[in-house]
């Protein structure tokens, strides 16, 4: 398995990050094409080799050819949805604009606490110009072009300072850096002066499966991206790694297990509570019989979800059961690197959802809802729709 480490002992953000990767392989004429998948145009990406304190690095630089385009992100930024909406009009890979998803919106929760705004309401200026937008999907955009399997972090360096914002003078770490890090591993930096970005926050809170020292693996290249700022006594550069583990076991990510007791709640409802998890950001849903005290038969809700949407799931098992407690526990977890293949059937295109270990696929799935639409159209047995759809591959 193909891994990455990110060595923030000097901060991180999302141009250093997109410069790393160039770094350490990435081809910027690659990555341009990748981008330029983007329904945004007016853009240019600039990558200059340097050197910071005696180390050779490369920096990124995006810059807006247009009036408009700088008009734009000067006056009001873009809004979540509006990122959204360029995403979705992409012909990005459809797990590189998942993956830019999580990120944005990880973004505008942490912008929207800060602010006392739902998150759909926020208004990104930082985030939202051409600058972050290529940063970001570049980020995720370059990881798989790399073959990185799974991404791995030190601890994020706080430092402290102000730094000048569309909000004014704010204090460092910037309100949104510590909401974004709430729950992870940060060590403190003696250092006046912005370390960690908003948008290096977020890369790492949604695409790092550890915080902790590198993994084991064998080294096969590294690679350091500058930031703007000098700093006196270190270079100011984002180390990364790149190197394969021994064992493939799949990518490792964070998890919150929620879970709740309920034995005087009707049957019928749990459906109807199922469906809210999901919509409220759940990863998988399910009950297991139980026996509570005095002999009281039961059923365990279990709710697996990411750290992100912990809060509104447990919202969502609160309003839809008739629990009066919901505990939780934090879980790492192996998951296969999975994606999605569109294929032709006698009933129409139905996707496949594909999970690989190495270079050797392990299982296939097809797609629940594209099989089940298939059969009421051509009134066929949904079995039948899966076994065609296996078959087309």
């Amino acid at each position: 398995m193909r891994v990455a480490y990110f060595d923030t002992f000097a901060g991180i953000s999302g141009d250093m990050t997109l410069a790393a990767l160039i770094h350490a392989g990435l081809s910027v004429d690659d990555l341009r094409t990748e981008l330029n998948k983007l329904p945004v145009s007016g853009w240019e990406l600039q990558a200059q080799d340097l050197q910071k304190h005696g180390i050779a690095a490369v920096q990124v630089r995006v810059s807006a050819t247009s009036e408009l385009h700088q008009a734009h992100h000067h006056h009001h930024g873009r809004s979540l949805t509006e990122i959204l909406d360029l995403l979705h009009r992409s012909t990005l890979d459809e797990t590189v604009r998942h993956d830019a998803e999580r990120v944005f919106r990880r973004l505008a929760e942490a912008e929207g606490a800060v602010h006392g705004k739902p998150p759909e309401e926020v208004h990104f200026h930082e985030v939202g110009g051409l600058d972050s937008l290529v940063d970001v999907v570049g980020a995720v955009v370059g990881l798989q072009l790399l073959g990185v399997q799974a991404v791995f972090c030190s601890p994020l360096p706080l430092s402290h300072g102000t730094v000048e914002c569309a909000h004014g003078t704010l204090p460092v770490p910037a309100p949104a850096v510590l909401k974004l890090v709430e729950g992870l591993p940060t060590v403190p930096l003696d250092l006046d002066g912005e370390t960690v970005t908003p948008t290096g926050a977020a890369l790492m809170a949604v695409l790092a499966q550890e915080f902790g020292p590198p993994p084991p693996m064998t080294v096969q290249a590294t690679g350091y991206g500058a930031g703007s700022s000098e700093w006196s006594d270190r270079p100011n550069v984002l180390r990364l790694v790149l190197g394969v583990t021994r064992e493939d076991l799949g990518q490792m990510d964070r998890v919150v297990l929620l879970q709740a007791n309920i034995d005087d709640m009707s049957p019928e409802l749990f459906e109807h509570a199922f469906a809210q998890c999901f919509g409220a950001g759940a990863l998988d849903v399910w009950t297991t019989p139980v026996t509570m005290k005095k002999g009281r038969p039961a059923q365990e809700l279990s709710v697996l979800t990411n750290l992100d949407h912990e809060r509104a799931v447990a919202a969502a098992m609160f309003e839809h059961t008739t629990t009066f407690g919901v505990r939780r526990a934090e879980l790492t977890r192996h998951c296969l690197p999975r994606e999605w293949r569109e294929v032709q059937t006698p009933y129409g295109k139905i996707r496949l959802k594909i999970a690989r270990r190495g270079e050797r696929e392990v299982t296939l799935s097809p797609e629940y809802e594209d099989c089940l639409r298939a059969a009421r159209e051509h009134q066929v047995p949904l079995k039948v729709v899966y076994d065609a759809a296996r078959s087309a591959l």
